[in-house]
């Protein structure tokens, strides 16, 4: 009989052991789990399993696009653009050529291939390429070849440089309608912008800062600006 006794409380101390284990050696493997589970849902909701973005796929699209264009001197489309509302900024430089970085004296010696620009950025929501074109093609005369006035040399050639097919297949269509504004066929080129090269600081803002000293300002760009004006094109 006692042998049964002891029999019996030696299983009931097995059964103790299984309902209440020792938690000297299982909290820490607890507490290592529940580490473990915080961490996975840490990595889960900050974003790092999530799906990597495309290659062209920016994270904050931009919401102005640009343009470039050429139509002479840098100083004259400089100052009409300047005056439209939905222009951020108007940046005067060179491209179009085969001249790594070009000062303005190579350009005017007309050996790089470079044209006198205008880089704009725009906001579409508040005005349109299509605008931009329609200013474009009045700002300038787009028949003379490799001139504007005075200026002669294919740094001053009309041109419309574009950033992408969109741009490009825009402008082919406003320059065949603007062709009904001109006696002369229009010679103005249209191609994809490879790199523009911002012009010397002195160039920048031209117009706003020498309309009272260079008297290019008031015999060339200052008739402009006011014959855009009285046709409703720019603003003061």
């Amino acid at each position: 009989m006692p042998k049964k006794k002891k029999a019996r409380a030696s299983k009931a101390g097995q059964i103790r052991k299984l309902a209440f284990p020792n938690t000297s050696v299982y909290l820490p493997l607890l507490v290592k789990a529940l580490v473990l589970s915080v961490l996975a849902l840490a990595l889960l909701t900050s974003g790092v399993f999530a799906e990597p973005k495309k290659m062209n796929e920016q994270s904050n699209p931009s919401s102005t696009q640009r343009i470039t264009f050429g139509g002479g001197c840098f100083w004259c489309l400089e100052a009409v653009f300047q005056r439209l509302n939905g222009v951020k900024t108007v940046a005067s430089g060179y491209a179009g050529g085969h001249v790594e970085k070009p000062t303005y004296k190579q350009v005017c010696e007309g050996d790089t291939g470079h044209a006198e620009v205008v880089q704009i950025e725009f906001d579409p929501q508040k005005i349109s390429y299509d605008k931009l074109l329609e200013v474009f093609w009045a700002a300038h005369d787009p028949t003379t070849l490799n001139r504007q006035g005075a200026d002669v040399g294919t740094q001053y050639r009309s041109i419309i440089l574009t950033e992408n097919d969109e741009q490009k297949k825009a402008a082919g269509e406003s320059k065949k309608k603007a062709q009904a504004d001109f006696k002369d066929p229009i010679v103005t080129q249209i191609e994809p912008l490879k790199t523009f090269f911002k012009a010397e600081a002195y160039h920048q803002n031209y117009y706003n800062q020498n309309a009272g000293s260079n008297p290019y300002c008031s015999v060339v760009i200052r008739p402009k600006l006011q014959k855009l004006l009285k046709q409703g094109l720019i603003k003061e």
